[in-house]
């Protein structure tokens, strides 16, 4: 069984590359969208890439994960603070979490270990 998970990561201001690092020390395969406004692009990669989970940062923590509710259906949680925020979002179905600005390696990882757990029930 392939537990490889592909996680797709936009953020506003373009950044996002530690909670990448997270992505990728935790055995995922990660998607970091480019330039600023990368959060408003989420929704289309993460459907063209058939990705399992999606990562939106913005100041709110909304616009990117409500663009992907808006335009494909997606389940999200966001307006989202704390890593623990998110594994909780995971373990409900979610799959756009939109995070205010919180570019940490940290939260990569723990996403990306909580998101592999799921994949394996």
């Amino acid at each position: 069984m392939n537990t490889k998970v592909k996680v797709v990561i936009g953020d506003r201001l373009g950044k996002g590359q530690n909670v990448a690092k997270g992505v990728e020390a935790a055995g995922g395969e990660v998607i970091l969208i480019p330039g600023v406004g990368a959060d408003m692009k989420l929704a289309d990669v993460m459907h063209r890439e058939g990705a399992d989970l999606g990562i939106s940062f913005c100041g709110s923590g909304g616009a990117g994960a409500l663009m992907a509710k808006s335009k494909y259906g997606y389940d999200v949680e966001f307006g989202l603070r704390s890593v623990d925020s998110g594994i909780t979002a995971i373990r409900e179905g979610k799959r756009v979490l939109g995070f205010g600005f919180l570019d940490t390696e940290e939260l990569g990882r723990r996403i990306t270990e909580e998101l592999i757990k799921v994949h394996r029930r």
